[in-house]
């Protein structure tokens, strides 16, 4: 082989590698823009650069894959659902309480399937992996609670915050509850 031949096949040895690249680069990307949906924007919006917002979530990949996330059990499950709906109820005469409940009801959902309890944020992250549709839900509901723990929440907040709770409470169980809807007008 002559030095030119040997340089085309370098060049095409190099091009096809980069291409391989770059094609199994996009087609994680794709695979974690469709796993992850609007959680994938938010961090690569927050983070100004898909490639660091997609090394976060493979890490967060790798941590919730070391848990030992079990369904509930039909027992547990029902009894969740029961104190949901007796946490919606008093949500017209206590809609403060209600909401700290509906927090303190999730978190006990969310231990007993196996997330371990940490910081809000952490809890957040972990639940992205599974529930990247609904993590939005509890970022915006726990944010009202805040609010709220500072006398800044309006009553509209706190049912907003609630709807927010039961969408990812009832991920959470794995159990449809009774619409918050039907509580104001039943």
């Amino acid at each position: 082989m002559n030095s030119v031949t040997i340089i085309l096949l370098v060049i095409a040895i190099v091009a096809v590698a980069v291409a391989a690249w770059a094609y199994f680069e996009r087609q994680k990307t794709l695979k974690l823009r469709s796993k992850f949906g609007p959680e994938y924007d938010r961090l690569a919006e927050r983070e100004r650069s898909p490639r660091r917002a997609e090394a976060i979530l493979e890490k967060r990949e790798q941590r919730v894959s070391k848990f030992n996330i079990r369904p509930l059990g039909r027992e547990e499950s029902a009894r969740f659902a029961a104190e949901w709906r007796v946490v919606q109820e008093h949500f017209v005469d206590d809609p403060h309480g209600s909401v700290t409940e509906a927090d303190r009801l999730i978190n006990a959902a969310l231990k007993a399937r196996g997330y371990p309890m940490a910081d809000f944020e952490q809890q957040a992250e972990d639940l992205s992996v599974q529930y990247p549709q609904v993590v939005e839900n509890y970022r915006k509901a726990h944010q009202i609670a805040l609010d709220d723990r500072r006398g800044s929440a309006t009553t509209e907040d706190l049912r907003k915050a609630m709807q927010y709770y039961r969408s990812l409470f009832e991920d959470v169980s794995d159990m449809r509850v009774t619409r918050m809807e039907e509580v104001h007008h039943g």
